[in-house]
């Protein structure tokens, strides 16, 4: 991961097309890239940028409310709202081109179904989707591109004299730069308490040290099955995922689903959706997210129907929990509903591992907290 030096204020200065002496062009696909992270010009309303649904004050995410919550994204025509969540790019570096293993397995890529295979081809997408950035072709942000001479001189300097002239080097330009600022280390500056605890800087308290040991665990709880990435409980660049993909039965969101157009018995077929994939057993398969900064990232799974980190403990512990109580949605008061998508659940990986008590929920939840970068640990108190 490369250090990134550009100020905001600098940024500010190319966007707002100060002159070339206030906004000189960079010299570094991180330096542009991060200027056009942060551009709202290159949406076709001229309000959002990539920084307006991953938010770097907020742990990547979309930190907006709207008339559902903070579940899903308002797009840039002001009234246009997804059907899934975004996904925080922290860690997004890390996550491997999308492909299948020997195994017949499905792993990394980007978004929910790693549609795009790349931290690249994921820039390319929000700027043209209708409901996000809404362009209409990549001409036409090219042509916003070239408004800016800084953005010229730069894209000429980094990709060759003539790269303007051919729309596709220019936006593929745009994408590799956007790439190059989302892999330096301020989206992963593994800095959080657990990374401190690593080094030997701080202590855990009681509850954080049961949930480490819990989490890790082959015995007692089933969460490193699908958010440990390493071999090593004490790896220092784990990022607790292993960017695989499950069915865990998220049920539908249906509060979205009331308002955004989504047809109510549309069901969101996750990896099938992605356009290299015709299995049907991959139906209403997700890829697993990371865990850091999970904590103030909320709310929870692909379609954010969950608000609180403790219900998400409490949904996967229904699997194998007997109790009455257990069957119950703490945040409605009724039993959990079925799943969005039937019949390709992950039900080995569910069911491992016995239920868990309200005290070891919680060291799960207080270990999870743990894993939240230092400039976001602030958030946590205001939970």
């Amino acid at each position: 991961m490369r250090k990134i030096g550009i100020t905001r204020g600098a940024v500010l200065g190319v966007i707002l097309g100060i002159s070339s002496a206030q906004a000189q062009p960079y010299e570094s696909l991180e330096a542009l890239g991060e200027v056009l992270f942060f551009d709202t010009d290159l949406s076709a309303n001229r309000t959002q940028s990539c920084a307006t649904c991953h938010d770097p004050d907020y742990g990547f995410v979309d930190s907006r409310p709207t008339e559902v919550g903070k579940a899903v994204s308002l797009g840039d025509d002001g009234k246009s709202l997804g059907d899934r969540s975004a996904p925080t790019a922290s860690y997004a570096a890390f996550v491997p081109p999308f492909h299948q293993q020997a195994d017949g397995t499905y792993v990394g890529g980007m978004f929910w179904d790693g549609r795009a295979a790349t931290l690249e081809d994921q820039a390319g997408g929000p700027p043209l989707n209708p409901i996000e950035m809404g362009m209409p072709d990549k001409a036409s942000v090219v042509a916003r591109l070239e408004e800016k001479p800084a953005y010229v001189e730069s894209f000429q300097s980094l990709f060759g004299a003539e790269v303007m002239a051919d729309v596709d080097a220019a936006y593929r330009g745009m994408t590799q730069a956007i790439a190059a600022f989302e892999r330096t280390d301020l989206f992963a500056p593994f800095d959080s308490k657990y990374d401190r605890y690593l080094r030997g800087e701080v202590a855990f308290t009681h509850e954080e040290e049961l949930g480490k040991l819990l989490f890790f665990s082959q015995q007692f709880t089933n969460c490193n099955m699908c958010h440990q990435l390493r071999q090593s409980a004490i790896d220092p660049r784990e990022t607790f995922t292993n960017n695989e993909y499950h069915n865990i039965g998220t049920p539908m969101n249906t509060a979205v689903r009331a308002v955004n157009g989504v047809a109510a018995d549309f069901r969101d077929e996750g990896l099938l959706a992605h356009p290299g994939i015709d299995d049907p057993a991959q139906r209403g398969k997700i890829k697993v997210p990371t865990l850091r900064n999970i904590a103030v990232t909320g709310p929870y799974m692909h379609n954010g129907v969950f608000e609180d980190l403790r219900t998400v403990i409490l949904f996967y512990n229904k699997y194998n929990s007997k109790a009455e109580a257990r069957q119950v949605n703490p945040e409605t008061g009724q039993p959990w509903r079925a799943p969005e998508v039937e019949g390709t659940l992950s039900m080995e990986e569910l069911e491992t591992g016995p239920a868990l008590d309200d005290n070891r929920v919680d060291a799960l939840v207080a270990f999870l907290k743990t894993l939240t970068d230092a400039r976001y640990e602030a958030l946590l108190e205001e939970d």
